[in-house]
């Protein structure tokens, strides 16, 4: 009786990727990866910024604190405090302006120290007073960067 050995190495079929398919692979994972290092970097820069954005708050807190209770008198004798830059990213928060004109509080950032945020990049909040209450509108250097 003549028998055929279908399990002979000619008729048995390999397993496994073919060098193209992995090719394609290693393609396609660095073309995300273009696309992903860019988006990665704005997003830590944006990160970063978060810690000159909160810098801002007890300047912007003592100015709604003196519009609201009339203590000190006149707000536009304000002090900055040495305490409101101790961040590692923020330079100076400097609160300046009147009353009638908008008191404006300017935060800048201290110069490479965060990968994609330069000193250029301040952040200046500008403060209408309307009937006892602050009124807060960004602009800067950081609106231009999209970093506020």
């Amino acid at each position: 009786m003549n028998t055929i050995d279908t399990n002979t190495a000619a008729t048995t079929k390999q397993g496994g990727f073919t060098l193209i398919e992995l090719m394609i692979v290693v393609a396609i994972i660095g073309i995300l990866a273009m696309i992903a290092l860019p988006a990665y970097q704005t997003y830590t820069a944006k990160a970063g910024f978060s810690e000159v954005v909160s810098a801002a708050g007890p300047a912007k807190t003592a100015v709604e604190i003196c519009v609201q209770t009339g203590i000190p008198a006149n707000c536009d004798t304000i002090t900055d405090q040495p305490g409101w830059a101790s961040g590692d990213l923020v330079n100076t928060v400097v609160i300046s302006g009147t009353e009638a004109a908008g008191y404006v509080v300017t935060v800048t950032p201290n110069a490479d120290v965060q990968s994609g945020v330069s000193a250029a990049e301040t952040y200046v909040l500008t403060g209408t007073v309307l009937n006892g209450s602050v009124n807060w509108a960004t602009s800067g250097g950081c609106t231009a960067a999209n970093l506020c």
